[in-house]
């Protein structure tokens, strides 16, 4: 017989290799179409001695015997891709068969894979199912807000803003749309600002910071009473806590959309009032109102904002007025949450180590920038008596996690609150606490509390020093 050539020895290698892949291709068994995996291959096992062979004639030399570890991995016909394979496939030739009962077994392992499979999808698909129907629930909700707060409440603001329909609504939340002119009303301008002292203002604030540039050292006759040295600190803070402000919106940082806008404001501010300045915490107050309302509409609603009495008493760290606060505060707290508050005496854990961050910032810094908005809402509505049951209502929805906690995690957990903290769940808690005691209610125990405050430090001398 006439013996081949090493090309047609190899062309038919080669075909065979071919026909045997084919028929491989045809494997439809029900596991690898459900998971989408490739079937063993059946000539994958090759005798060693025939491999090394086959080496040497390509490279015409003798190869290097295999170590023992390279001759386990050579003698192995199969490599397992997945659970399916393991429990579907037959072993391999030099192993024995599965018995009976074994394969039966694995059979009927394989069919519950494929129940449990079917289940989890069809659990996933009626929960997008649900979440899709809440999404349009929600947004049908929000469009008929949108028209009653256009049509009804605005146009008639002054008659309806108090009604209980419009308390009602308030609560559900403003639609974005309308949420700017909302506040802007609800704020109100008790301090008669104008667009034209806003661009006053501005125009100062860009003079001081050519100035500050040049090392230039004029002071403008309004603000002698304050060093050059004050504002080129409260101007160098602004440009670094404007970086810090909603880093993760990446639209206040330098070069950012609204970071012109959030310095312009700022910077206006400082002119304004330059007994006050810029402090820590006013970036977050004004970047929430940029969001909602236009540059000098935002510089308005902002001023006349920081002015209210308890902001003004944080901002301006009037420390006996904080206290005040605090007290008025803590009243409430053991009224509403008795054994939390016993708990935190406990461990000396005192307002002043949560509450400062959340009143500064109006939480538009400690919660999702979505519910910040919502407390904002009612806050509009409300009062600074809101804050403060907005910050019972975050302890009364945490009291079994807190009463179990030392002072350490207790303030780490306070001043870093969860992110995905649930909106629906944390108003429900604040609805929940009565802003009453002893029949008097926020505005009354917070009086009552000043005047003792008062009349201590007139019996008291050295409470003035």
């Amino acid at each position: 017989m006439m013996a081949l050539s090493p090309v047609l020895l190899f062309m038919d290698r080669n075909l065979l290799a071919r026909k045997q892949s084919a028929r491989l291709d045809k494997h439809s068994d029900l596991g690898w179409k459900l998971f989408g995996k490739a079937p063993l291959r059946e000539n994958a096992q090759k005798d060693s001695k025939r491999i090394q062979k086959e080496y040497e004639d390509k490279a015409g030399r003798p190869s290097k015997p295999p170590s023992p570890k390279q001759n386990v991995r050579k003698n192995l016909d199969f490599e397992p891709l997945s659970t399916t394979a393991l429990i579907l496939e037959d072993r391999p030739a030099n192993l024995p068969a599965k018995p009976a009962e074994e394969a039966q077994k694995h059979r009927q392992q394989y069919e519950e894979m494929v129940v449990q499979a079917k289940k989890r999808e069809l659990k996933e698909a009626q929960r997008r199912k649900k979440q899709l129907e809440e999404r349009c629930r929600v947004e049908e909700s929000i469009g008929n807000a949108v028209l009653t707060w256009n049509n009804e409440i605005l146009p008639n603001w002054e008659t309806m803003w108090c009604s209980r329909k419009v308390r009602d609504l308030w609560w559900q939340g403003i639609p974005p749309s309308v949420r700017g002119k909302v506040w802007s009303l609800a704020i109100g301008n008790e301090l008669n600002i104008t667009h034209e002292l806003f661009d006053i203002c501005l125009a100062r604030a860009k003079e001081r910071w050519r100035s500050l540039s040049t090392g230039g050292s004029e002071v403008e006759n309004e603000d002698a009473g304050f060093s050059a040295a004050d504002r080129e600190a409260s101007l160098e803070l602004i440009k670094l806590d404007i970086s810090r402000t909603f880093p993760n919106l990446c639209i206040f940082q330098q070069g950012g959309p609204y970071h012109d806008m959030l310095h312009s404001i700022l910077g206006a501010y400082t002119c304004y009032r330059p007994d006050v300045g810029y402090v820590q915490g006013m970036s977050f107050i004004a970047a929430v109102l940029i969001l909602n309302l236009d540059t000098a509409d935002a510089f308005i609603a902002f001023s006349n904002l920081l002015n209210k009495p308890c902001q003004m008493a944080f901002f301006r760290v009037d420390h006996g007025l904080m206290l005040t606060y605090f007290a008025a505060f803590e009243v409430f707290f053991e009224e509403n949450l008795p054994k939390l508050f016993a708990h935190f005496k406990k461990n000396n854990l005192t307002p002043d180590i949560y509450l400062i961050d959340w009143i500064f910032t109006l939480y538009s810094k400690s919660l999702p920038l979505d519910l910040a908005c919502r407390i904002w809402d009612v806050f509009c509505r409300d009062g600074e008596e809101f804050l403060f049951r907005t910050a019972l209502g975050i302890l009364k929805l945490f009291e079994d996690i807190l009463t179990k906690m030392d002072f350490i995690h207790m303030a780490q957990f306070l001043t870093r609150l969860p992110e995905d903290l649930p909106a629906e769940e944390l108003f429900a808690s604040i609805a929940t606490i009565q802003m009453q005691s002893r029949n008097k209610k926020w505005a009354q125990v917070l009086t009552a509390l000043q005047k003792d405050s008062r009349e201590m430090e007139k019996g008291s001398p050295s409470l003035r020093h």
